[in-house]
């Protein structure tokens, strides 16, 4: 039973990042074909980000009302029928309003599963819950891209998806009994968990930088893939339906590099493995940055900054009830979620507008900022907290 819910919810991940890089990936024909400005992707990101804030902070209300099964089931379908309706949309304005089920479904799985899983299972599924989200998000840029090789358009290529996407939430609704004989476990466990005021949650030492750090992450991922193909076809040259393909390179670090963490997650640790990843991430940028004939080293250096994010989002995660203690952790994680999606919400329409108005060419230097300041949030959490063991041993 604990193991068959397990594979389930890596499912729902799966549903989850299906919808993430598909904007990305087809933006580059979109835009011209809708008639809007690049930038204008910034705006729809920033409509489902907004959604997925709102259902991620009713997230824990609901999960409590009507079980984790059908906010799950029911955030998946939501996904689902919005994809749909983008696959039928022939304006800019159509898409901003399938936008907004597209960002209620997306954040009521987030948020209902990461809690779960940081609560009840060992750190390496953390790390392999995230890579099943990778699967989905390097699955649809190819989708995407040989529906547009083929000549099918973006629209077909959102169809595909969305088709996929209601095979899976079929899946996951004939998996509701099992859900509800686990609900009474899960109850158990949430009544020993606090419910905390925002104040309360800013209060608690270090809570303040970690979700700076976090923010930061979420920006930089969110930038990454959203522009990546953007960047690729319009700064170095290369053709927009290869670029669509190329662009899955960033998702397929994260989920290679998730998937070789979860075997090592033990040994590291999330400190450790959050610094490697920041590294990884600098190197991988410097190559998207150097000014060199041809794009082998550019491609090489997103595929590295994937391999570098992907340990950081799940130890962060993972590091929270240790970190702030589990009575705490589960208000904490729906505020860091919700800043993740502030992040993403802003961030990547911000630079958005840069590549409008100054030059998208700024991209891996934009990406280095975000990095700079993740490195800076975490080494203060990790002194702050170092600063607290050791007054308690005194």
């Amino acid at each position: 039973m604990y193991s068959l819910l397990l594979a389930l919810i890596y499912i729902a991940f799966i549903s989850l990042g299906l919808p993430d890089s598909l904007l990305g990936s087809a933006w580059p024909v979109m835009y011209e074909q809708l008639e809007v400005p690049i930038s204008y992707a910034g705006i729809v990101t920033m409509i489902i980000a907004g959604g997925s804030v709102i259902s991620g902070i009713l997230s824990n209300r609901l999960t409590k009302k009507f079980g984790a099964g059908v906010v799950t089931v029911t955030s998946v379908m939501m996904t689902a029928v919005a994809l749909m309706g983008f696959s039928f949309s022939d304006s800019y304005i159509l898409l901003c309003l399938w936008a907004l089920p597209y960002g209620f479904g997306a954040g009521g799985v987030d948020a209902a599963l990461n809690n779960y899983v940081a609560l009840h299972y060992a750190a390496r599924h953390m790390s392999w819950l995230h890579c099943f989200w990778g699967v989905g998000a390097t699955i649809s840029p190819y989708i995407m891209g040989y529906s547009l090789t083929k000549g099918y358009g973006w629209n077909n290529g959102y169809r595909f998806v969305g088709i996929l996407q209601l095979i899976l939430t079929a899946i996951l609704f004939t998996s509701l009994p099992l859900w509800k004989r686990n609900n009474n476990g899960d109850k158990e466990d949430e009544s020993n968990s606090k419910s905390l005021s925002l104040i309360e949650i800013l209060n608690i030492r270090g809570v303040k930088l970690i979700l700076a750090a976090f923010f930061a992450y979420c920006s930089l991922e969110s930038t990454a893939g959203l522009w990546a193909s953007s960047y690729l076809a319009n700064y170095r040259g290369v053709d927009p339906e290869i670029a669509a393909t190329f662009a899955s390179l960033f998702y397929i670090g994260i989920t290679v590099g998730r998937f070789l963490t979860g075997f090592i997650y033990e040994k590291l640790g999330d400190k450790l493995l959050i610094r490697y990843g920041i590294g990884i991430i600098t190197a991988g940028l410097i190559m998207v940055l150097l000014p060199l004939n041809g794009n082998m080293v550019a491609l090489g250096g997103i595929v590295i900054t994937g391999l570098g994010c992907a340990p950081i989002f799940p130890a962060v995660i993972h590091a929270t009830p240790s970190n702030f203690g589990k009575e705490h952790s589960q208000s904490i994680i729906g505020v860091q979620m919700a800043g993740a999606y502030i992040g993403t919400t802003f961030m990547p329409m911000l630079f958005g507008f840069i590549a409008d108005n100054i030059s998208i060419g700024l991209y891996p230097i934009y990406l280095l900022v975000f990095t700079l300041l993740m490195a800076l949030m975490t080494e203060m959490l990790n002194n702050k907290l170092e600063k607290e063991i050791v007054k308690k041993t005194l």
